[in-house]
């Protein structure tokens, strides 16, 4: 009988999630979705009160429709590419998220300033080429935000009862 003991492992804790806030909020005006960070108004208000692990799942959430919107627009032709680019760009980027949530953070940071997508690592869908590239982030945040409030009105609005 061996009195060896099983190697033990590291637990790895998770990176925590930054707030998706970026001051822009309009929950306060009265929209179910925030316009800038694209939150629910309740995930708003109580953020800072949410574990690590809500807080994952929010983020999670929002990078997905984020992705999903990119996708309609964009093709990441080289991540490599793009991740050092947004390196030397000095733009800060969560390197837990896709490849296209990383794209629409390089585009919110200077859309207007890239003038060959090739040399970023990425390219349009060719049905969008005629659209410079800030029209086009502003189509994805647009299309982001209604993703957000229709998956709002789907599974979270109180529905009315008394409406006729």
């Amino acid at each position: 009988m061996s009195n060896a003991k099983a190697p033990q492992t590291a637990a790895v804790t998770p990176p925590r999630v930054r707030t998706p806030c970026i001051g822009v909020c309009s929950t306060g005006i009265g929209d179910s979705v925030c316009r800038g960070c694209k939150r629910f108004s309740h995930e708003v208000i109580h953020w800072n009160g949410y574990s690590e692990a809500q807080k994952q799942i929010v983020d999670k959430r929002l990078a997905d429709f984020l992705s999903t919107c990119m996708r309609n627009r964009f093709v990441v032709t080289d991540d490599g590419l793009l991740e050092w680019q947004l390196q030397v760009q000095q733009v800060r980027f969560n390197p837990e998220h896709d490849a296209y949530v990383r794209l629409f953070t390089l585009l919110k940071a200077g859309a207007s300033q890239i003038k060959d997508p090739e040399k970023y690592g990425f390219s349009v869908h060719i049905a969008w080429r005629g659209y410079d590239l800030l029209a086009l982030r502003e189509q994805v945040d647009r299309e982001f935000w209604e993703l957000s409030e229709a998956h709002f009105e789907r599974y979270l609005a109180t529905p009315d009862l008394f409406a006729e």
